[in-house]
């Protein structure tokens, strides 16, 4: 393996850039899929962007989910296709080419030629396509930019086509009408989106209107309220509210009868009759006042009941109301409507917050008002509506007062109109915010618009039904939200008004009696006789088909729509691959797609237009399985917006940190569970701090190690087959083995159930155990301070489950995993190209649960044992004699007390360890209920529980452990309904002496903080090493750097510092691989490369680091040439050129003996280390010590 560079010289970004590079020189991804094009297809949707904008957070967010999900997919066995798409069609392209042209008005574009506007259109289409590749490849997603698809390509439109053929055969398609946001100045619908771009502050008419209801005994009026005048002629009935309170009243001067609701009764003018007036349905000359108010009827005002103006008659709820009959204000409407229409209906949008309590609905300009009326068949669906407003904003024909006036203009004369007829009660201006077309500045009204509708109300119960039959993580999107929308669903406007759009393929002849629908360019070929290569409206609107009713009826033209872009994108699934005109076999096997994933936006967007579609055409979901995923926000919780510059551009975190953090960021987050993220920078730095530089340094740290341990042993590293190390004595070896295992079997659980947020975190527990327990605790072995056969295993463990980390890791961190792999698979054959290239671990081997919930406990030990230290201000650089470990489980004491004890004293620098199974003897036991356990489900009961389960005796805590479970106030409370709680009890055989102890409610610890003076030198030698290492450090050397360390007392009684180090030398040499010298041995020709002085308890000492020197036993070389002084003198320098760790590794390779025979004129010698030559002052000293 190559060597590595420190973790703070180790570059996320820089190395991603050049694992970019090694992934398109290989054809990665291409190879990726012609390896798995044998196994069964996983088919993904990819939801199609826009490309007229950049890519954002949020759709780095989706595409990493997408990317680990088929990541994994291609690892665990299957081929899956991932094609990019792009949305082409629809308003956001209109848009830049209407500010781009300056175009405002629909005539414009007519004038200019839709052919010349939609090759405009096509031609921005594609603008951001670099800057979107260029994205979605570094942030890792492999996905397909050379064969994606486009909504406006040739044969995705056809499918489309095909599409709403079928829905027509089936009979799921009408034409109707739809109240929408309307232009006058553009003649042409709006979309919501634009509604909302020019809102103004304008001044506007209210008025309230009274309705003569008939028959009623004391001749009333019902009173509505509106701002909107011209909407009058148009009435077709009175709303009310079914749970509200109305009132009738009777002025007292007028005799003027009206019905409003009781919170709005004030709104009503005072009742003063004036000379010459009398009583009707209008109050006086007030009604005809202009008096301007600010705000709405909605204001505060005199009660004129308080006033006595009015005297109540009678109240009733607003059920009560209900199909009452009233008298037209106007006649327009009667012939069609008098048997349906002109009476009381009941719906929940109206309040009591303004008005009167009373709507006047009129179908033709209301959402609400529509949906009123068809709900109670004042009106049906399809064409018969009758709008008395045209294109141009003017009155139709049939509304012969006001014919051909603008709407806004003649709302005075309609007022005047209704004072005439004495029916105007009250009369004002309201200034309100009120929205006008963007391009034309004229203000917009809501005007049903002929359209095409899909009637999803017919197949509700079988979206509801579909519906169930998907997977969703998190679920509550599936069984609330989406369920809900469902259940609400009203049927589907297709059409839109526009130009650039897939056209509806409907032909229809100039009367309305005959209908084509086109479900092919085959089909129409046929029909009208011509060669058709593109779909879009300037290719085909031009095109006609002869009657079949014959020449006299003429031909028939396209209608002018095209589809909402929604209905592209819901047909995806067919359409990406041309069904069913190519890819039957392929669709018909996979259909229901396996895998979708997008926001919680889409829940009404397209992940509704895939179920509706799908289950039109099939009876079946879109979709078996889907991920939602939350909004990305900027950190101060607002929506994030390039005008406010509140989070930092996707390219800047990536550049600063990598790829890698930010998707883990990302998924390791509240967002994967539909749940909103604040996004900030610093939380991206986190994930490289917390996660990526431990988990390097574990890798470098086995890369240092594999090096050193070759070049010791003179032979190349070939990792211990898996098989032989599961057999490996060591506790920690079988725990990390099982420990890997275990995160195969879970990540592979999860991952197949796409929960992607439980995935994260146990990944990351998983390598915080690696890095913190397995190496840190290993140390020794990992360096070769327990021979050489023991680091091997060590290491060989070591570098399996780093790989297999790696493989599990692989689809979450492609860059980084990769990294990691192209050097670690330089130890294996054979091994494949790329990490991704893998195939995902299989699991199956030996998992220990024991030894794993016994190593989950030594870390809580000590952790605890640490927490005693701080609080006593112990370090621990201080030892201490005795810990005792409280736990009713023998297996886990005997555990903690033999095979794990030797890390737990080392790592809590402690003497002895002690085990009781008695919690009793250290501990007081009580109960607290698990309230996150139980809550929900007591409800009311909880406060008896809890008050009881507080109250448990010993014995009863005691036999709760060893059943299992406890009956309190008749219900049965389980393990994890109930938490044994032990504080500590200092036993009476302790009393007095430093101890103290801490628990977890699971296990104790018990401390014995007594000073011991038989301690201080074990403190001290501890310290020394640590300053050693330190300087190693600082010095900058590998763990494979061999050096010598020098200590020179600095006391005028050095005796003190000697004793310290003659009864600590074995932890010393242990502890730094080498002896610790005298000063004094340091040879004069020696390199001194670090040096430091230091004072621990009044011992001051300098540490020196050399680096290594031979020692040569001249008088045994003198016997190797027969006492020549000169040969002896020419071997020496000999050995002396000679580099250092070439020369160490001739001698193990030779077993200790080498043969020197290129001296010039000097004999051939055979030189053994330890006799004639030494190759550290350390080694030499050790032999003297043995002699």
């Amino acid at each position: 393996m190559d060597d590595v560079c420190e973790g703070k010289d180790f570059s996320f970004p820089e190395q991603e850039l050049k694992i970019l590079d090694l992934w398109s020189r290989t054809r990665a991804f291409e190879t990726q899929l012609e390896l798995t094009k044998h196994l069964p297809e996983y088919v993904f949707y990819d939801g199609p962007p826009f490309a007229t904008g950049l890519p954002h957070y949020g759709h780095i967010l989706a595409g990493t989910i997408k990317d680990i999900v088929t990541r994994y997919q291609s690892m665990t066995g299957h081929h899956v296709t991932r094609r990019f798409g792009w949305d082409c069609h629809g308003l956001p392209v209109e848009f830049e080419i209407d500010q781009k042209l300056g175009i405002r008005t629909r005539k414009e574009v007519i004038d200019m030629g839709i052919g010349k506007y939609n090759e405009e259109c096509r031609g921005i289409v594609m603008r951001y396509v670099g800057e979107w590749e260029r994205t979605v490849r570094r942030v890792g997603r492999w996905v397909d930019f050379e064969n994606d698809y486009k909504t406006m390509d040739l044969g995705f439109m056809e499918s489309v086509w095909w599409v709403f053929g079928q829905l027509y055969e089936k009979g799921l398609v009408y034409r109707g009408f739809k109240v929408m946001p309307y232009s006058t100045g553009l003649k042409t619908p709006m979309s919501n989106f634009e509604a909302n771009m020019n809102y103004k502050d304008v001044d506007d008419p209210e008025v309230m209107v009274s309705f003569r209801i008939i028959d009623d005994p004391h001749n009333a009026s019902f009173v509505a309220w509106t701002t909107t005048p011209w909407t009058l002629p148009s009435n077709l009935a009175l709303c009310v509210k079914a749970s509200l309170p109305y009132v009738k009243v009777r002025g007292k001067f007028s005799g003027a009868t009206f019905v409003v609701a009781k919170a709005r009764l004030s709104q009503l003018p005072v009742d003063k009759i004036k000379e010459g007036k009398t009583a009707s349905g209008s109050v006086g000359d007030r009604a005809g006042s202009k008096s301007k108010s600010k705000g709405s009827s909605g204001r505060e005002a005199k009660n004129p009941v308080e006033d006595d103006s009015y005297e109540e008659l009678e109240e009733v709820f607003g059920s009560s109301l209900v199909g009452k009959k009233y008298e037209p204000l106007f006649e327009y409407f009667i012939e069609e409507f008098k048997d349906i229409a002109f009476r009381v209906v009941a719906d929940d949008y109206v309040t009591d917050d303004s008005g009167t309590g009373i709507v006047h609905c009129a179908p033709a300009f209301g959402e609400d008002d529509y949906r009123v009326c068809l709900a109670n068949e004042i009106i049906e669906k399809g064409p018969g509506l009758i709008v008395a407003v045209d294109d141009d904003g003017c009155f139709i024909e049939k509304i012969t007062d006001f014919k051909g006036q603008y709407i806004k203009d003649a709302n005075e004369a309609i007022i005047k109109e209704v004072q005439k007829k004495g029916r105007l009660v009250k009369r004002g201006s309201i200034r309100h915010s009120y929205p006008f077309c963007w391009r034309s500045e004229k203000p917009l009204i809501y005007r049903a618009v002929p359209s095409w509708f899909v009637a999803v109300e017919q197949i509700k119960d079988q979206l509801v039904e579909n519906n169930q039959k998907t997977y969703w993580v998190p679920d509550f999107v599936k069984e609330k939200r989406f369920h809900n929308w469902l259940e609400n669903a009203r049927d589907w406007v297709i059409s839109r008004s526009r130009f650039w759009g897939t056209p509806l393929p409907i032909w229809m002849s100039e009367d309305g009696e005959e209908l084509v629908v086109m479900d092919s360019i085959r089909k129409l070929e046929e029909l009208s006789g011509e060669k058709v290569t593109d779909l879009h409206r300037h290719m085909i609107d031009h095109i006609t088909i002869p009657s079949a009713r014959g020449p006299e009826f003429g031909v028939l033209r396209r209608v002018d729509d095209v589809f909402d872009c929604w209905f592209e994108s819901g047909s995806m699934p067919y359409a990406y691959i041309h069904y069913p005109f190519e890819n039957t076999e392929l669709f018909e096997r996979n259909f229901p797609g396996h895998f979708v994933a997008e926001g919680i936006d889409q829940t009404r967007g397209w992940f509704y237009t895939l179920m509706v579609l799908s289950t039109a055409l099939f009876g079946k979901p879109a979709f078996r399985n889907l991920i939602c995923n939350g909004l990305v926000l900027a950190g101060d919780g607002k929506k994030m917006s390039k005008k406010l510059r509140n989070y930092p551009p996707p390219s800047e975190v990536i550049d600063a940190y990598g790829a890698d953090p930010l998707r883990l960021y990302l998924i390791n987050s509240p967002i994967v569970r539909a749940e909103n993220l604040r996004f900030k920078k610093e939380g991206v730095y986190n994930v490289v701090r917390d996660v990526f530089l431990p988990w390097y340094n574990a890798y470098r740290f086995l890369v240092q190690n594999v090096r050193r341990l070759e070049i010791e042993c003179s032979e190349s590293f070939v990792p211990t087959n898996q098989s032989i190390l599961e057999m490996s004595s060591n506790v920690l070896d079988q725990w990390i083995n099982s420990a890997t295992e275990s995160l195969v079997h879970f990540v592979r659980q999860e991952m197949d159930a796409y929960r992607l947020y439980t995935v994260v975190p146990y990944l990351l527990k998983y390598l915080d155990n690696l890095t913190n327990i397995y190496v840190r605790f290993n140390r020794k072995r990992l360096k070769g301070r327990t021979g050489n056969d023991d680091c091997k295993t060590a290491l060989s463990t070591l570098y399996n489950v780093l790989m297999t980390s790696c493989e599990v890791m692989a689809p979450f961190t492609p860059f980084f995993t990769e990294v990691l792999y192209q050097n670690l698979r330089k130890l294996y054959d054979g091994a494949e190209e790329s990490i991704h290239h893998c195939r995902f671990p299989q699991g199956g081997g030996k998992i220990g649960e024991r030894i794993e919930q016994s190593v989950s406990r030594m870390m809580k030990v000590i952790d605890l044992a640490r927490n005693i230290r701080e609080r006593h201000n112990k370090p621990l650089k201080t030892p201490l004699r005795r810990m005792v470990v409280v736990h009713p489980d023998v297996d886990f004491l005997d555990d903690i007390t033999g095979i794990l004890g030797e890390y737990v004293r080392e790592e809590l620098n402690i003497r002895s360890i002690d085990s009781c199974n008695d919690p009793l003897k250290f501990a007081s036991l009580r109960a607290e209920p698990v309230f996150s356990a139980l809550g929900k489900r007591l409800g009311k009961s909880m406060q008896v529980v809890t008050k009881e389960v507080r109250a448990m005796s010993l014995e009863a805590i005691l036999a709760f452990e060893n059943d299992g479970e406890v009956t309190i106030a008749a219900h049965c409370l389980k393990q994890g309904d109930i938490k044994i709680i032990r504080d500590f009890k200092c036993p009476d055989d302790l009393a007095g002496k430093e101890i103290d102890a801490e628990g977890d409610g699971d296990v104790l610890v018990v401390l014995d903080l007594q000073p011991d003076e038989s301690l201080f030198e074990a403190g001290i030698a501890r310290e020394i090493v640590n300053r050693i290492q330190k300087l190693r450090k600082k010095a900058g050397l590998e763990p494979a750097d061999v050096v010598e360390v020098y200590i020179k007392p600095l006391d005028d009684a050095p005796s003190s510092l000697q004793r310290v180090l003659d009864s600590q030398e074995h932890y010393i040499r242990d502890a730094i691989g080498s002896p610790l010298l005298p000063f004094d041995l340091l040879p004069s020709e020696a390199a001194v490369f670090a040096e430091e002085t230091h004072s621990i308890s009044d011992l001051s000492f300098t540490i020196t680091l050399s680096r290594t020197s031979l020692v040569f036993d001249f008088k045994s070389l003198l016997k190797l040439y027969g006492g020549n002084n000169e040969h002896a003198h020419c071997l020496e320098v000999y050995l002396l050129s000679r580099d250092y760790y070439n020369l160490r590794a001739e001698f193990q390779a030779a077993q200790g003996k080498i043969k020197v025979d290129c001296i010039e004129n000097v004999p051939s010698v055979e030189v053994v280390k330890g006799q004639h030559v030494f190759l550290t002052v350390g080694d030499h000293l050790l032999s003297k010590q043995a002699d």
